[in-house]
């Protein structure tokens, strides 16, 4: 009888353990994944973009298309805008790690900054980030963080942009670049055009502002100064395009804009990228983590693609400056203007 009760009792423990390997296996009713799908886990994104304007509204539209084509209503958004302060990210992106979000999406340099000081655990995805290295003061660059950031660049094609001014100006002298000096993409953008439009014979000033509240007056010392003006892709500036048009338009200096957006408020053409894409990479980036526990330090940051970059313009204020157009250059729609 007591073999039998021993023999017993080894089969129900056998059972328990064979059920707790299963469940093990399974990671519970709400977690796992089936070949990259969602099962019955859910996932929270906090999402902190630095401003309201178009490239980084239409960043995170393609982000949240990308991750919502992947997971459906799985997925919820804790969306939030910092109105252009770095110091509002961090109490966002401090605010995404006290709620325990699945992952934070950080639209801009500033947003990314602050996301990646505030936590070293929750994944972090960036989109609208020139240079990963510079951001992150990463000194020895392989492509790869190493770190909880990934993330899609937005490096703008700058030895063609700056060829896009020789192309449609040769004949001015000066360039002035606009930009914030607070921005810590714009200044790596800077230094990079100026060395590409110094190669091509042009002399180049910088003009700063530190903010919003400085840009009219830099921008008019910018029309004083030079032939054309180059704006690289700038949260600052381009969320002050409506100061700056009246002022270039009014001293006839022609801008060649960084990105879409900017071009629309105030310049006459760019060689841009689509943010949408941009972001919607991201958001693939984001799902594979998500679905699949890939690590993001080990992610290489995606750079866009040649493919996507469309040589643009505003034909009223290319009409308005008596600037000749190449035929392969698409105009803009500004109905929504």
């Amino acid at each position: 009888m007591r073999k039998l009760v021993k023999k017993i009792t080894a089969i129900a423990l056998s059972a328990v353990l064979i059920g707790a390997a299963f469940a093990g296996c399974s990671g519970g009713g709400n977690e796992g994944t089936t070949n990259g799908e969602p099962t019955d886990k859910t996932y929270t994104v906090g999402i902190c973009q630095l401003v309201q304007h178009p490239a980084l509204d239409a960043a995170t539209e393609g982000f949240k298309a990308a991750l919502t084509d992947k997971l459906g209503d799985k997925v919820t958004f804790e969306e939030q805008n910092a109105a252009g302060d770095s110091a509002t990210c961090s109490t966002i992106t401090n605010g995404f790690v006290a709620d325990g979000v699945d992952l934070i999406m950080a639209n801009a340099t500033p947003a990314l900054q602050a996301a990646a000081q505030s936590t070293t655990e929750i994944p972090v995805v960036a989109t609208s980030v020139t240079d990963f290295a510079t951001a992150l003061d990463i000194a020895d660059w392989t492509g790869t963080t190493g770190t909880n950031v990934t993330g899609a660049s937005d490096l703008a094609p700058l030895a063609e942009q700056a060829a896009m001014i020789k192309e449609l100006y040769p004949d001015a002298k000066t360039v002035g670049i606009l930009y914030c000096s607070a921005e810590a993409n714009s200044v790596y953008q800077a230094n990079v055009v100026t060395t590409e439009l110094e190669a091509l014979g042009y002399t180049v000033k910088s003009f700063t502002a530190a903010d919003t509240n400085d840009v009219a007056s830099v921008a008019q010392t910018a029309c004083d100064e030079s032939d054309v003006i180059y704006i690289p892709t700038d949260n600052t500036i381009a969320s002050a395009t409506e100061t700056i048009d009246p002022i270039t338009s009014a001293a006839n200096v022609p801008v060649i804009a960084g990105e879409e957006g900017i071009c629309k408020g105030c310049g006459v053409a760019t060689l841009s990228i689509s943010y949408y894409s941009n972001g919607y990479k991201a958001g693939e980036m984001a799902a594979e983590i998500l679905l699949n526990g890939t690590d993001p330090g080990t992610m290489e940051i995606a750079y866009v693609d040649p493919a996507d970059l469309t040589k643009e313009y505003v034909a009223d204020r290319a009409t308005a400056l008596g600037t000749t157009i190449p035929a392969d250059y698409v105009a803009i729609d500004m109905s929504e203007e």
